[in-house]
C-alpha cells in the first residue's frame, strides 16, 4: 500500500481555507477516484501555535500500488489542479510524496 501526500507550502499572509478542503475538495476528489481511491482520505492544518510551519496543509490518499494512484487520478488531474484556488489563493501547488505504508508493532 502506498500513501500519497499533498503538502501545501506556508505562504505568509495566504489563508488556506481548510473548511472548504475538508467538506468540498476531499470528498469531491474521493468521489472521482471511487474504488481507484484507498481506504479512506485524511486532511490536516498546521497548528495555529507553530510559527512559520513548512506547510500551511496536507491531505492524504490511501492506494494499494502506485499504478493505482495513477491510473485513478490522470482523468482528473487537471479538474483537481484547477480547484486549488477555491481553497489556496493563486494556485500554489501542492509538494506531492509518495510513501510506502508499512505496519508497525
Amino acid at each position: 500500500m502506498i500513501k500519497v501526500s499533498f503538502f501545501y507550502p506556508y505562504r505568509e499572509n495566504a489563508p488556506f481555507d481548510i473548511d472548504y478542503y475538508c467538506t468540498s475538495h476531499m470528498p469531491w476528489v474521493a468521489g472521482l477516484l471511487g474504488s481507484g481511491a484507498g481506504r479512506r482520505t485524511q486532511a490536516s492544518r498546521a497548528a495555529r501555535r507553530v510559527l512559520r510551519p513548512t506547510y500551511i496543509a496536507a491531505g492524504h490518499l490511501l492506494f494499494d500500488s502506485v499504478n493505482a494512484f495513477t491510473a485513478a487520478v490522470s482523468p482528473h488531474a487537471k479538474a483537481f489542479s484547477a480547484d486549488i484556488v477555491n481553497y489556496y489563493p493563486d494556485g500554489i501547488l501542492p509538494v506531492v510524496q509518495i510513501s510506502d505504508v508499512r505496519a508497525s508493532s
